[in-house]
């Protein structure tokens, strides 16, 4: 029954795999299909469509057309977005401009401004090389503002928050507050390895150079960075770094002020 029961498995796994890969073979052969043809707009003379059903980019990287029961229409992507002919034709047709190639037809309609957003949709760096912690999501002209977790920064090749130094628009050193010590490894004195700081401001709160570039790292609430062991410890275990001391009442009973800094980037 055991062996059975895998053999069944194994078959599934495969069938699987199979038809994953169709797909992937699908969606390049229709990319690498339409990618090379003229215009559509020399392809779809007289009003045919080339197939029956399907979209086929124009010369635009946010104009499609859309065929139907072998009737062209033409159509554009919302502002910010592009037109994939890569796309499984069960997808939506219009992606972010990272994940869409334009080689060979760059153009793309005017922006669509508002109060709020660059293009209508879209994701955007907030601040500048020394703020890089902050960026927008633009959905329909409405702009939603998001915080990279502490530490990190937006990187807009990717859409993601990243370490600052592997950020190609944001200073790591500006924007964490830190330069990294030199290091004679970088004068061709032995391989540098990383180096352990801990913050100037806090002790919850330290950094790791690579490259003579900072990162930072938090130890959590109630720890602290130990420079004797190089991680983090207890903060009754850390020297010159006393367990927080309270200087005032909130009028409710609960005290505040403490030792430690909250940063918010």
């Amino acid at each position: 029954m055991k062996i059975v029961t895998v053999a069944s498995l194994l078959v599934i796994q495969v069938f699987g795999v199979g038809v994953y890969s169709q797909r992937n073979a699908f969606a390049q052969r229709n990319y690498n299909s339409v990618r090379d043809l003229p215009p559509v707009s020399q392809r779809l003379g007289g009003g045919s469509c080339p197939e029956k059903d399907g979209r086929y980019p124009t010369g635009t990287c946010d104009g499609y057309i859309e065929c139907k029961d072998g009737i062209p229409e033409e159509k554009t992507c919302p502002d910010g977005l592009l037109f994939n002919a890569a796309n499984s034709p069960l997808a939506f047709p219009c992606q972010y401009p990272l994940e869409v190639d334009c080689t060979g037809r760059e153009q793309t309609q005017p922006a669509q401004p508002t109060d709020e957003c660059p293009h209508q949709y879209g994701y955007f760096l907030m601040g500048d090389a020394a703020n890089c912690g902050q960026f927008k999501n633009c959905v329909a002209g409405r702009g939603f503002i998001f915080d990279c977790p502490e530490g990190l920064a937006f990187n807009g090749e990717t859409y993601r928050c990243d370490w600052p130094d592997q950020v190609s628009s944001c200073d790591a050193e500006a924007y964490l507050g830190f330069n990294c010590p030199p290091d004679a490894r970088q004068f061709g004195l032995g391989q540098e390895e990383y180096r352990f700081f801990r913050s100037p401001a806090d002790c919850q709160r330290y950094f790791i150079c690579l490259n003579n570039k900072p990162r930072l790292y938090n130890c959590g609430a109630g720890r602290a960075f130990n420079d004797l062991i190089n991680a983090c410890d207890g903060v009754e275990n850390v020297t010159g770094c006393a367990v927080p001391q309270y200087s005032k009442s909130d009028g409710f009973g609960a005290p505040q002020g403490n030792s430690f800094r909250n940063y918010r980037i």
